[in-house]
């Protein structure tokens, strides 16, 4: 069983740290809204029909409009900011803005009626994390490096974990289903429709045309869909009933540094000593309060889609 846990967490590592560079490549030629509703209705598709033909239970009204919620506030505001924002951020650095959402966790946590009260280490790694931020992106006189991000990709990504923390503490109280795939499933498909109205709204199917769609957007879209999606989560639900949280949760801190790597060694992003630097602190801050919750109390895991790329 140990190495079986190992492996499904392995490709845990590999498969979602690699979606944030797939990202990049869809976006390039496929627009980003339209591009994650297609991924998300092709995978949820499938995770509903596999998951009813396997016997889970048919679900309720409440069901999908709690999974609607979830769904609109991980899969529009979460993954589809992220995806509007690789269009002019790195890979890498998405990944590590995406890796914040423990921060957005703990302060939703706290307001929550009957919610977890965060201990002083918590924040201490909430201080620790923004600086880490702040030395990331902020402005380059400050930080003293010379390499800039743009903004307005910035701002997307510090409102994508905001989105995806407070789908994520919906769905803790919500009615969802109890099986986790089928819940994913449902969230995936309703997530899908609200990313194809925005996609509507935002006008980006004015112009667009198949025949434009570059190789490398068409093989990011299938990887998303066949390994981010399906593979990922598959694995995710299997690891959810047979390895410890605290082990479960080390994939939030491995992702960011194989996007990182991935975005540096195959689409040439910047890899320099202040982007190293604000990784290990954001990525030890989110150590720190990760492991102060588990500490604290112990809960059992969100039924929602979880952190990994998106």
């Amino acid at each position: 069983m140990k190495t079986k846990v190992w492996i499904a967490l392995l490709a845990l590592y590999i498969v979602w740290g690699s979606t944030y560079l797939a990202i990049r490549f869809s976006v390039e030629t496929i627009p980003p809204f339209l591009h994650a509703a297609v991924r998300f209705l092709v995978s949820g598709v499938i995770l509903y029909l596999w998951r009813r033909a396997a016997g889970d239970p048919a679900p309720t009204v409440s069901n999908w409009k709690a999974t609607a919620i979830v769904g609109a506030a991980l899969l529009l505001g979460g993954n589809g900011l992220v995806a509007w924002a690789e269009q002019t951020v790195p890979s890498g650095i998405a990944a590590l803005m995406i890796t914040t959402s423990p921060f957005w966790l703990v302060l939703f946590e706290s307001m929550r009626a009957g919610g977890a009260k965060p201990t002083w280490q918590a924040i201490v790694g909430l201080f620790i994390g923004f600086g880490g931020v702040f030395l990331l992106v902020g402005p380059s006189e400050i930080t003293g490096s010379g390499v800039s991000f743009d903004t307005f990709g910035i701002i997307l990504l510090l409102f994508a974990p905001f989105f995806w923390s407070l789908g994520s503490i919906y769905a803790k109280g919500a009615d969802m289903p109890k099986s986790t795939l089928l819940s994913t499933g449902m969230q995936m498909l309703t997530g899908a429709a609200a990313l194809f109205i925005v996609s509507l709204i935002k006008g980006e199917l004015n112009g667009f045309s198949v025949g434009l769609v570059s190789t490398r957007s068409w093989l990011g879209l299938a990887y998303l869909i066949t390994f981010g999606s399906l593979i990922g989560f598959v694995s995710y639900g299997w690891l959810l009933h047979n390895a410890p949280i605290s082990l479960m949760s080390t994939y939030a801190y491995v992702n960011p540094l194989v996007a990182v790597l991935l975005g540096s060694l195959l689409a040439n992003e910047p890899l320099n000593g202040r982007i190293l630097v604000a990784a290990a602190i954001i990525i030890g801050s989110v150590i720190i309060i990760n492991t102060a919750r588990q500490v604290k109390v112990k809960t059992q895991p969100l039924q929602a889609v979880p952190d990994g790329d998106d």
